[in-house]
């Protein structure tokens, strides 16, 4: 019989990551991705359909859920080995459910409830009966992987109760099933007689998960893109569209200069150098969901210009096209602080800005609207630049 060979003890180890391992992004990752480009597009082609304060509760909900499955999915990839065939299929295995919730997203709300709220519930207790197994000769991994399980088996019961009924009792218990999921992640899932994950279990790999966080920022961007194209592909012909169309584009454009200065770049040196990268694996899931949020809505304002650029500007259209900027530019002043420690005054200013400007909108054009908001974004951008024009790069916040 043949001899025992030294590596046969390291393939039974846990898949988890090998701190010497490389740190690259994984094509199988930048696949998953795929998903979330037509589910963000959908949310934001939604949202405008029934443009009303309840219409943008649902979009939210819809869209916490969808960033959950893939925030917790990037979680795991940063954590365990993605080059594993187990990881790898359980990689594919949430891109599968995750685009059927995608399906659902047009009557999650209606006929597709059980859908939406089943998928979601099947990938995160799917995920965690996969792993306890696959990890069980790492015990400490196990128990984080038994107490993610045990905080998700619990909102699985209002999710799971808001399929079978509708209206405002879906939206509700929906929304309590995503404050459990949030605030668990947030406590480090504490169970009795398990307690918290240790802070020495939720290390990140900085390089890896800043990349993640980046990537999904684009794909954010790209659903900007996507709308200004094909809505003005329909009405090319008319001179209005054509000045919306440029607004939107240079939108879009100052969104993304606005996210990588500074903060965006130095992500991955902050977490490196920092003693605790545990407290941004604690914050980047809800301050990038707070600008992704601002960029589904801006998109979903460039759907509305780009179809009526003329004309009065309803109040709830002036929410949508001033309210996505106003939500980008808080989740980035979030990020900022993350990085740095400190808010520049151009974030904060450059809300009260939007705030300022909003009444008298309401007498002009769509179109208008949307060139306030780009002028905003704009003086966002040159406060920005002149921050930083002849002074040496600005370093993360000391570690502490």
């Amino acid at each position: 019989m043949p001899t025992a060979t030294p590596e046969q003890p390291a393939e039974r180890r846990p898949p988890v990551r090998d701190p010497e391992a490389p740190r690259r992004v994984t094509l199988l990752e930048l696949f998953f991705d795929l998903v979330y480009v037509v589910a963000l597009s959908l949310i934001s082609r939604g949202l405008i359909h029934e443009l009303n304060w309840e219409r943008a509760f649902q979009s939210l909900i819809m869209l916490m859920a969808l960033w959950w499955t893939w925030a917790i999915t990037t979680l795991v990839t940063d954590l365990y080995d993605p080059q594993r065939s187990e990881i790898k299929l359980l990689i594919i295995a949430v891109m599968f459910g995750a685009l059927l919730m995608t399906t659902a997203i047009p009557e999650a709300f209606g006929a597709r409830g059980l859908v939406f709220a089943g998928t979601y519930v099947a990938i995160h207790l799917g995920r965690g009966l996969f792993l306890m197994p696959t990890v069980r000769r790492h015990r400490q991994t196990q128990r984080r992987a038994a107490r993610i399980f045990t905080w998700f088996t619990i909102s699985a019961i209002p999710w799971i109760i808001g399929a079978m009924v509708s209206g405002h009792a879906r939206e509700s218990l929906w929304a309590l099933a995503l404050g459990i999921d949030y605030l668990g992640f947030r406590l480090a899932y504490p169970v009795p007689g398990l307690g918290v994950v240790p802070d020495a279990q939720r290390n990140v790999t900085a390089e890896h998960l800043s990349e993640r966080y980046q990537q999904f920022f684009i794909i954010a961007l790209g659903d900007a893109i996507l709308v200004t194209g094909t809505v003005f592909s329909l009405h090319h012909s008319e001179t209005e569209n054509i000045g919306a169309f440029a607004i939107a584009f240079a939108t879009t454009l100052l969104l993304w200069r606005i996210y990588v200065h500074k903060s965006g770049e130095l992500l991955p040196h902050a977490i490196a150098m920092s003693k605790q990268p545990s407290k941004f694996l604690n914050s980047a899931p809800y301050t990038h969901l707070l600008m992704v949020a601002g960029v589904v809505t801006t998109a979903s304002g460039f759907d509305l210009v780009l179809l009526e650029p003329t004309g009065r500007t309803p109040p709830a259209w002036l929410a949508v096209i001033l309210g996505g900027p106003a939500l980008f530019l808080a989740g980035r002043a979030a990020f900022e602080f993350e990085v740095f420690s400190r808010v520049s005054r151009s974030r904060p200013g450059g809300v009260l800005a939007l705030l300022t400007i909003a009444p008298g909108l309401l007498f002009l054009a769509p179109v208008y609207a949307a060139l306030g908001a780009m002028l905003v974004l704009a003086g966002v951008a040159v406060a920005d630049h002149l921050r930083s024009r002849g002074r040496p790069p600005e370093d993360p916040a000391p570690p502490h």
